[in-house]
């Protein structure tokens, strides 16, 4: 690559808990000789994701070229943190030949596309693709891809119930924005969740969109690299539910931090988290744990209610701290009612008092 060649911009978009971050573990450890940079975006106080890919840092990917934004989503903060953040990675000593950009699950991906036309940066960058990730089980039971008939029949029965909530928006328009799309964790839906997960996209789709099918993240780098895309000269092609509005807010979610005392029993944490998921719909759930006699960090990942855990490094010197990540929409963050759920569970009600004052 030359010093006038634009670097290529890999824009990583999908629902909550749809895989991305495992995803962009894989590429990073099968860089093809790539020297790539990766940016996270969280949403929420504390990065979690971030800490991960950056346990994966190699020679490919050092720990400098991992930047991570946790100061809300991505395509809202475009002048404040984005730009400088990609004039950072552009500065770097050892230009990066690829970078990855991981957004958080709230993010809409057509506002940050409109950001690479910014003057700082149109000229150095381009979109090589949007490759959205989507979770086949969830897409299967049509949680996010709603049938017109049904919705007819419940605006009928309910005249209160909209047309579609928050969460089919933002899963619609990470759909018509992209340029692959990985139905992920594809070895739990099954070849019939597959045919439905994929009939239920392609009737979301503006256009025709390819599909695979990948577990773990485990797909051949050349599938969604190097597209050449320049995604941000093809905007027309990309419909958004916010086509026409200068700005959106994420006033739907909200998240809160809570800290836990050390636990003794990793299934009752486990089957808290799955009662706390259906009785107050929690939407995600990430963070560390420590769990009594073990000196490995608990990494805890659920969405809904399928929960997740592994231990993935030491705690080391510092303090095992634990503290999870807790998002959902507006309307079902009840902090009390959160802590009294946790507390059930023999969890320390002062230290999750302190953890969302404020929230």
């Amino acid at each position: 690559m030359t010093d006038l060649a634009k670097i290529p911009v890999t824009i990583v978009t999908g629902f909550l808990g749809s895989g991305k971050t495992t995803l962009i573990r894989h590429l990073m450890q099968n860089a093809g000789g790539r020297r790539l940079a990766v940016l996270v975006n969280e949403f929420g106080t504390m990065g979690v994701d971030g800490e991960i890919l950056r346990g994966c840092a190699d020679e490919n990917c050092p720990d400098e070229n991992i930047v991570e934004l946790a100061n809300g989503c991505i395509c809202c903060t475009v002048a404040d943190e984005f730009i400088p953040t990609m004039e950072g990675l552009l500065a770097l000593s050892e230009r990066p030949d690829h970078i990855l950009i991981e957004t958080s699950g709230l993010a809409l991906p057509k506002p940050l596309l409109k950001a690479f036309d910014w003057p700082a940066i149109r000229s150095r960058i381009t979109v090589d693709g949007v490759i959205a990730l989507a979770d086949t089980e969830a897409v299967a039971a049509g949680r996010f891809a709603p049938d017109p008939a049904a919705v007819d029949a419940q605006r009928a029965a309910d005249d209160s119930l909209d047309h579609e909530t928050p969460l089919s928006e933002v899963f619609e328009d990470q759909v018509a924005c992209a340029d692959i799309i990985l139905l992920t964790k594809a070895d739990l839906a099954g070849e019939a969740g597959l045919a439905a997960a994929r009939a239920a996209i392609a009737a979301e789709a503006p256009r025709p969109l390819p599909m695979v099918a990948v577990t773990d993240g485990a797909v051949d780098p050349a599938v969604i690299l190097g597209l050449n895309a320049a995604a941000e000269d093809d905007l027309a092609a990309r419909p958004s539910h916010h086509d026409g509005f200068e700005d959106h807010e994420h006033d739907d979610f909200d998240t809160i931090v809570v800290d836990l005392p050390e636990q003794g029993d990793r299934d009752a944490l486990v089957a808290a988290l799955e009662q706390l998921a259906r009785e107050r719909n929690i939407l995600r759930v990430k963070g560390h744990v420590a769990l009594t006699g073990k000196p490995m960090r608990l990494l805890v990942q659920a969405v809904g209610a399928r929960v997740r855990c592994q231990f993935d490094r030491p705690w080391g010197a510092g303090p095992r701290r634990s503290q999870l990540v807790v998002i959902a929409e507006k309307g079902d963050i009840d902090a009390p009612a959160i802590r009294a759920a946790l507390g059930a569970q023999g969890f320390d009600a002062h230290a999750l008092d302190a953890a969302t004052q404020g929230a």
